[in-house]
């Protein structure tokens, strides 16, 4: 008798490690929502920033094709631009969007402007050509292709990761090549954190939406990463870690944190006109910031990701040393 059952419970555990290891094999977390740091003149102007979606098993077979990566390959960032020419969303490598260089060993410790927009034309006229001639390089007012080359030159980003499954990942895929690439942009109702919070409720669905408070109706990129951090507080299946993408000194002056609207304008002075047309208006403001606008995101130190060690992102099942939480 007592063989018989120790047969039984060798069975039984060999059947729950049978059901144990795919499940772990598909749970791997394999994405993370870079929230970017506003910067320049219109970071002043508009200082919510951007964000963008990173995939461990999503590569860029074209800016405007997607595909399963092959092995040794570090996945794909995928994000909404404006002044793209016709394209609505574009995807590129890991590296080449942060540091525009295909290898680590090519990054500079430090980079001034001239050296920057080197290393972007020189990735552009390798890589960027099927983009066709209409989109033109941009600036700090014109918007174009250096916007999602060298993105580490001009801002500080932090990278929130994510578990997703090979199944989701191809069925991302499969949407996004079948789906007609054109432009949508519109900087109120369908913004970048609009783009990404669609790419985000395709994996977790009905977690990110507008509200009016705060924000009064509009999506930015804080408010996109709370919702996912707090949705993640609740399903630890998530598998939440959080990173930090240091921003490469010389080119530009350190970016600034993310902002919600209604602290964007209290900070850039807007809600000063506000006053005079209203001091209810004005008032309102300021309570939608205290009360609803703050977007806490209990950044703790987070683990620094430098280009030499952007295995935490970049292999699956990499262990984060911290979990991000919120507040309730």
């Amino acid at each position: 008798m007592p063989l018989i059952r120790a047969r039984r419970a060798i069975r039984f555990l060999l059947m729950a490690l049978g059901l144990l290891v795919p499940f772990s094999r598909h749970s791997c977390a394999e994405a993370a929502l870079l929230m970017e740091e506003p910067f320049g003149f219109f970071g002043f102007l508009n200082p919510t920033g951007h964000d963008a979606v990173y995939f461990q098993r999503i590569c860029a077979e074209t800016p405007i094709k997607l595909r399963r990566c092959a092995s040794g390959e570090t996945g794909a960032v995928i994000t909404r631009y404006q002044g793209i020419a016709k394209y609505d969303w574009i995807a590129m490598p890991l590296l080449p969007y942060l540091y525009a260089v295909e290898t680590a060993s090519e990054v500079p410790a430090r980079a001034d402007r001239e050296a920057v927009t080197g290393l972007r034309d020189k990735y552009h006229e390798a890589r960027l050509l099927s983009l066709g001639k209409d989109v033109p390089r941009g600036g700090n007012v014109k918007r174009g292709w250096s916007q999602f080359v060298g993105v580490a030159y001009d801002r500080r980003i932090y990278a929130f990761r994510f578990a997703t499954t090979e199944e989701q990942d191809d069925a991302l895929i499969a949407r996004m090549n079948a789906t007609e690439n054109r432009t949508r942009f519109n900087l109120l109702t369908r913004n970048c954190a609009d783009f990404n919070s669609g790419i985000l409720n395709f994996y977790f669905p009905r977690t990110f939406h507008r509200t009016i408070l705060p924000d009064g109706g509009i999506t930015t990129p804080r408010q996109v990463t709370y919702q996912l951090l707090r949705y993640a507080r609740k399903h630890p299946e998530t598998q939440m870690g959080a990173f930090d993408i240091h921003q490469v000194p010389g080119n530009r002056r350190r970016s600034r944190a993310n902002k919600s609207i209604a602290q964007s304008l209290i900070t850039s002075g807007y809600v000063v006109p506000f006053y005079f047309i209203s001091p209810y208006l004005a008032g309102a403001v300021v309570v939608d910031y205290l009360i609803w606008g703050r977007y806490p995101l209990g950044l703790k130190y987070p683990p620094v990701l430098s280009p030499g060690n952007m295995a935490p992102l970049t292999l699956p099942g990499a262990s984060a040393n911290t979990v991000v939480e919120t507040q309730p």
